[in-house]
């Protein structure tokens, strides 16, 4: 008993000192398991939804640590951009990237000797996953540009609110590292979990804001503690703290009845069924990767429809024949006004360049990418590759560049009509 005691009492001294409300049973369960962790040098992760005070933990268990005397740094690594995060966390050298005009430490190198808490730990890019996993196994790490490795004595606390188990699965977070961080894990239950601590909260946040406001403080009645106590707070503790403030600052009555109170809460939607399977399109489009693919793969079928069209125009022997023949696929390139102006521009016999994008210009294109000889009409062939070689005194490489077709295709032209150069 007298244990019991002292335990629940070092607990509301903990309380006190980092300023943590309420008497939940699970709250004080991870309070108690952050004193017993911190001594040791074992990492902890921190797991529980946005909002629920996670931040207050890591700071707990460096406190009660034979670091505290050294560096606590928090880093938020949901906030760093991708392409740096390897340099914040490890450091870079000068000119290992455009930028990086100085030599610079990472915050495990500052941290040596500390704490370091890496809030978010689960939106972390899977490169840099590896590189954790190092500096949790033996210590080492390298800095982005370097070749050296080099050595740190920093404890590591993490936090997070994504399901690990869900993104290991989907592949999104090393199971190896989740292992590593969570030698210790400390889960803190959400608001909702929490009713009887819920009032409690509102009259601290209530009287902190009274008094930074310089106005009475608000007050609930006991109508109102009873809808505050059932509401579902998704935001958990960060919600209720912004509710406070809202009556605080906007409410001229300081005793808060039902009604007053509504108008500050969010109101419920219905749950309708979902016509959209969620599931499906969070492992189809999961990613703007994924969509770049499905885009690039919807261009890679109109190019080999282009490239069809090419040949089967370059092959007949009419224009006449040819729309009879493909009228189907030139209407699925370009549509019916693309096709009605090819049919001017090729039964005109003339290449009339236009400041938008033609059936023309886009066999342009293709040829440019498949070397593929341009569409001249059958019937001035023969007449413009003679004058272009003729002017250019049989050099073929030439009139080819002058014909805007490939030296290769000039060569098979000259064999197909049997030129006698």
């Amino acid at each position: 008993m007298d244990q019991h005691n002292t335990i629940m009492d070092n607990i509301q001294n903990i309380k006190r000192r980092f300023g943590i409300i309420g008497n939940d049973p699970q709250l004080n369960f991870a309070i108690e398991k952050a004193v017993r962790v911190a001594p040791t040098e074992i990492s902890v992760l921190i797991t529980g939804e946005s909002g629920v005070g996670k931040e207050v933990f890591p700071r707990i268990i460096h406190q009660l640590s034979n670091r505290k005397h050294g560096k606590f740094i928090a880093v938020n690594c949901g906030a760093i951009p991708e392409g740096t995060i390897d340099s914040e966390l490890f450091g870079h050298e000068k000119g290992a990237f455009t930028g990086a005009t100085q030599t610079r430490s990472g915050y495990f190198e500052v941290a040596h000797g500390g704490t370091i808490f890496l809030d978010e730990v689960g939106e972390l890019p899977l490169a840099t996953q590896v590189r954790l996993l190092r500096v949790l196994e033996n210590g080492e790490f390298i800095k982005v540009g370097s070749s050296m490795v080099q050595k740190t004595d920093v404890r590591v606390v993490a936090a997070t609110n994504v399901a690990m188990m869900e993104a290991i699965q989907k592949g999104k977070f090393r199971e190896d590292l989740y292992y590593r961080l969570s030698t210790v894990e400390i889960s803190l239950p959400p608001l909702r979990a929490r009713k009887g601590d819920i009032h409690l909260l509102f009259r601290k946040f209530a009287a902190d804001f009274g008094q930074k406001y310089r106005m009475p403080t608000v007050r609930l009645n006991e109508e109102a503690q009873q809808i505050l106590e059932q509401q579902p707070w998704p935001g958990n503790i960060r919600q209720l703290r912004n509710i406070a403030e809202q009556l605080s600052v906007l409410e001229q009555e300081r005793e808060i009845n039902p009604k007053l109170l509504r108008q500050y809460l969010p109101t419920k939607t219905a749950n309708l069924p979902a016509v959209i399977d969620t599931k499906k399109t969070d492992g189809d489009f999961s990613s703007e990767r994924e969509i770049l693919y499905k885009i690039l793969f919807d261009m890679k079928a109109d190019l080999h429809d282009l490239k069809k069209l090419t040949h089967e125009l370059m092959n007949a022997s009419t224009m006449e024949q040819a729309k009879e023949q493909h009228e189907g696929l030139i209407q699925k390139i370009y549509g019916a006004e693309k096709e009605k102006t090819t049919a001017l521009q090729l039964e005109s016999k003339v290449h009339t360049p236009t400041p938008t994008a033609t059936y023309e210009d886009r066999f342009d294109y293709a040829e440019e990418v498949e070397e593929a000889e341009t569409l001249s009409l059958q019937d001035k062939e023969l007449e413009l590759i003679v004058k272009a070689l003729e002017r250019n005194k049989g050099r073929r490489k030439a009139a080819a560049s002058e014909l805007g077709i490939s030296e290769r295709t000039l060569y098979r032209k000259i064999k197909q009509f049997d030129l006698d150069l």
